[in-house]
């Protein structure tokens, strides 16, 4: 992520305010009134219908959903910006079954006088990560306590290592995916969670270790691709090294987070699957070209994720239909690329809306995207993510990423301007969440692009059946996006890039 250019404070503020204020013209306002309630409360009617059966990667649905939204990119007038003149990006997608009884863990000392062996079909979840073909070797370093990203260990201690996650359970779903992602950018060979759950639970999980998975074909380029992130019991460990316990039990009454060595010890994966078939995952992308000569080779993206979770079997409603995750974000950008193509409200610098597909699965599509842009990385200037935009309060937008960048107070000034849409934008409210890492903004930061990440927060809906259309708050979410908008004019009209 780039540091905060070198303004002053005041410069910064004066920036802010001059830009979305000068644009707001007659017609500029025109295009933002254009965002509304009636035409919010359509399009997710559309996007998140039974018929997108759940929207999953990939799926017939997917592939509805994006022909829907090429579909009204090209009758915006955008310019397609996916493979051979079309609106669609794709990236290969395989189809595996792990072959549990040919993988396993290993771990050996030194001296070669000690040996744990924890096979697959028993003791072994596999959560993440591809297939190593031949058994990989790597030094061990421990971690355990209250688990802290921002307190991870420094790279120089964690690449090429295994990690070993000392961890109580029921702190996993709150901070696996922060942690796993810091182990992996640091170039950590693998994350081991030595979890507290029961060796039978493991076993039962292991024993569906057949099930075909589909992951990313080229899966090494985005960030935990290959490495191998797996789940064993510290009493699986334990049973066959009684002295592990002890060294589990240290971690474990950790007050604060704790980092162990391990020099003397190794460990050894192997993880064998095959591949059964391929398939294609679309992104779909659209480029309205910026009106400066000079400007216009510099790019806004506005993005969202047009994939939710597809079908939960067994259930009388079984499709999940993904109305606020990420339907609603997928309205917005619709409504935003609309009102960006009508008469003058283009900007300076060029815009791109990217809908990408794979975010639930791992930030799959984003990932793609920042590999293989349809521009130079670097001429991308900002990004402005939403993610569940349509729920929860009516007059405040949370906005992770206002501290990083100029992107901040200029958004401050944004939403000042224009006391019309009682949209007040506030910073990360629960950071302990590490959303952050948890959209598709995350890979533009990985490449160094200032974001904000648009998002009403979490609610009892989230991943379930119930997030349904008719819970969107359509008046809310028009209001919302129209500060997007706003906030889009103040960036592709700026003098300098954030």
């Amino acid at each position: 992520m780039r540091p905060i250019t070198s303004l002053t404070l005041a410069g910064l503020f004066l920036m802010a305010a001059s830009a979305p204020l000068a644009a707001q013209s007659k017609d500029v306002k025109k295009a933002a009134a254009s965002i509304t309630e009636k035409d919010v409360r359509k399009r997710i009617n559309l996007i998140a219908d039974d018929s997108m059966m759940g929207r999953d990667t990939p799926s017939p649905g997917l592939e509805t959903a994006a022909a829907y939204v090429a579909a009204q990119f090209k009758a915006f007038g955008l310019r397609p910006g996916g493979d051979s003149g079309s609106y669609m990006q794709r990236y290969p997608l395989e189809r595996r079954q792990l072959q549990a009884e040919r993988s396993f863990v290993e771990f050996s000392s030194a001296d070669l006088q000690n040996f744990i062996v924890l096979p697959f079909t028993t003791s072994v979840i596999q959560h993440d990560g591809e297939s190593t073909g031949t058994p990989v070797t790597a030094g061990l370093l421990l971690i355990g306590g209250p688990p802290d990203p921002e307190q991870f260990p420094a790279d120089s201690l964690v690449k090429g290592k295994f990690i070993v996650w000392v961890v109580d359970w029921d702190q996993v779903p709150q901070f696996a995916n922060a942690m796993v992602i810091k182990a992996m950018t640091a170039g950590a060979a693998g994350v081991f969670a030595a979890s507290d759950r029961d060796t039978t639970v493991i076993a039962q999980a292991a024993a569906q270790a057949g099930r075909v998975k589909v992951a990313r074909a080229d899966a090494a380029k985005s960030p935990g691709g290959v490495p191998p992130v797996l789940e064993f019991s510290q009493a699986a460990v334990a049973a066959q090294f009684p002295q592990a316990q002890g060294t589990f039990d240290q971690l474990n009454a950790a007050t604060a987070m704790t980092v162990l060595s391990l020099p003397d010890w190794t460990a050894t994966v192997r993880i064998s699957d095959t591949t059964l078939g391929t398939a294609m995952a679309p992104n779909v992308v659209g480029i309205l070209e910026g009106t400066d000569p000079s400007l216009k080779h510099e790019y806004v993206v506005f993005s969202a994720h047009l994939d939710h979770v597809g079908i939960t079997p067994g259930q009388p409603d079984s499709i999940n239909n993904g109305a606020d995750d990420d339907g609603s974000g997928t309205v917005g950008l619709l409504e935003l690329a609309e009102a960006f193509t009508r008469k003058k409200a283009a900007t300076k610098r060029s815009l791109i809306f990217l809908n990408v597909s794979g975010e639930e699965k791992g930030l799959w599509g984003s990932a793609y995207f920042a590999a293989h842009p349809p521009v130079p990385i670097d001429q991308v200037v900002t990004n402005l993510n939403m993610d569940m935009i349509g729920r929860n309060w009516p007059d405040t937008v949370e906005t992770i990423g206002m501290t990083f960048s100029s992107l901040g107070p200029m958004l401050d000034s944004v939403a000042k301007a224009n006391p019309q849409l009682n949209m007040t934008p506030v910073n990360d409210l629960s950071p302990e969440e590490r959303r952050l890492f948890r959209s598709d903004h995350y890979n533009f930061a990985r490449a160094g692009v200032p974001i904000l990440y648009f998002t009403s927060g979490h609610h009892p809906d989230y991943h379930q059946v119930t997030d349904s259309p008719d819970k969107i708050n359509a008046e809310k979410e028009a209001r919302l996006v129209q500060l997007v908008f706003w906030m889009g004019q103040a960036v592709g009209n700026a003098a300098t890039r954030p």
